[in-house]
């Protein structure tokens, strides 16, 4: 971060590279700043927006790694956040009889086919089985590249 003259934090991406000579010598290092403090602030705000969501709510990344867990997942299910994430989902968490399934839900998620409605077992950190209901979107990053799969569930 950087602090503006009248004291204000400014969150910064930096690039930086060497500066050389003629013959090749570093004389320094040049760097290009970005603001990105505004889209820190957005991004902390949709954390919290999600956290605290009255709805279970999941990501994975491409490779099906669980990378978002909400408190109401984590009530819901059982498991905590640290019990969750890097975990790839449908290996661990879903029901032997619709792992493929499941896997067919983000596999089409992932390549841009949202899936609405769409009914699945989980099982609970207790063992038992709960039914939701999903609809899961892709996730994209600012390029628009496909970064993995945010689910939105309800118990039913």
């Amino acid at each position: 971060p950087l602090m503006t003259k009248a004291g204000a934090r400014i969150e910064v991406l930096l690039n930086a590279t060497t500066r050389r000579d003629e013959q090749g010598n570093v004389i320094g290092a040049v760097g290009i700043g970005q603001d990105i403090t505004g889209r820190i602030a957005q991004e902390r705000e949709y954390s919290k927006l999600i956290d605290t969501a009255n709805a279970p709510i999941f990501g994975v990344d491409t490779q099906g790694r669980v990378n978002v867990w909400n408190q109401c997942a984590k009530d819901l299910v059982g498991y905590t956040i640290d019990e969750v994430m890097g975990k790839k989902l449908v290996e661990e968490f879903i029901t032997d009889d619709f792992k493929t399934a499941v896997q067919a839900v983000l596999d089409q998620a992932l390549s841009g086919q949202e899936t609405a409605n769409f009914e699945f077992p989980l099982i609970t950190k207790a063992g038992a089985r709960i039914e939701v209901l999903l609809n899961a979107t892709t996730r994209r990053d600012e390029q628009g590249n496909v970064i993995g799969v945010v689910g939105i569930g309800q118990d039913i």
